[in-house]
């Protein structure tokens, strides 16, 4: 991002869940050095405290599929900051788990923590932007899981697809005053990322097939989550953002040319 955007965030105020996280760290950081203070939530306080720019970022214990603990996040926010701009829901995941055998309690889990923690969240948020009168960002952070098949994730997938398909009903009902977007994220590297795709030599072909030759880094991710709550994405709600390094070229015209 360019100076002027940091200019931008001086004096804005992001939560973001999930910021002590692998991608959520680079958000956070990325958002310090915009000039924002960021106020980061979590079941487990990050190892060490996440700083930049003079600026460290205020951890506030919570489960937020829990909307009391996320209710408190934002009040918490508000008696600090007195404000809130911009959130991002960056909190998700989900184990790989067969869809056959599924138990229907982790299923619930998995919804609860990819969809409707974000909803909810982002209901509480905007009721706190309208408080503040501040012209507010929402970014959700969803992923391919969400856009493709993909198996040993149907919950979460479902989820994520459920995500997107809120973050435009959101940007319709609550512009101008908030802005809603959502980020497809495609494969990111990460530290278990070469034993996940089956070593060195796995993670290396996998890579290849994107075209961009390459997984995303979680500054990929953190510079596009930037954007969206910039001004220079002024007129951008309802979008998704797709940062996945150009998509994943069908297996088949590899094995074709195999």
């Amino acid at each position: 991002m360019s100076n002027q955007s940091g200019q931008e965030l001086e004096g804005k105020v992001a939560i973001i869940t999930g910021g002590g996280g692998f991608i959520g760290r680079a958000i956070t950081l990325a958002y310090l050095e915009a000039g924002a203070d960021v106020v980061i939530c979590g079941r487990r306080q990050p190892s060490e405290a996440i700083a930049a720019n003079g600026k460290q970022a205020y951890f506030i214990a919570a489960d937020i599929r829990d909307p009391q603990q996320s209710q408190q996040v934002i009040d918490a926010t508000l008696e600090r900051y007195k404000r809130l701009d911009i959130l991002v829901n960056n909190a998700g995941g989900t184990p790989g788990v067969d869809a056959a055998t599924a138990p229907a309690a982790l299923t619930e889990k998995i919804i609860a923590l990819n969809l409707t923690a974000p909803l909810v969240m982002s209901q509480q948020a905007y009721q706190a932007m309208q408080k503040s009168q501040s012209e507010g960002a929402i970014v959700n952070i969803a992923s391919v899981a969400g856009a493709r098949p993909a198996p040993g994730t149907m919950a979460y997938g479902a989820a994520k697809a459920g995500l997107l398909s809120a973050t435009k009903s959101l940007a319709m009902e609550w512009g101008p005053q908030v802005r809603v977007n959502g980020i497809i994220v495609g494969l990111v590297n990460n530290p278990a990322a070469a034993e996940h795709y089956g070593g060195e030599e796995g993670y290396r072909n996998i890579a290849a097939m994107l075209p961009l030759g390459r997984m995303a880094e979680p500054q990929d991710i953190a510079d596009a989550v930037l954007y969206l709550s910039s001004k220079q994405s002024a007129y951008v709600s309802g979008a998704t953002l797709e940062v996945d390094g150009g998509g994943e070229v069908p297996v088949f015209l590899h094995l074709a040319k195999s």
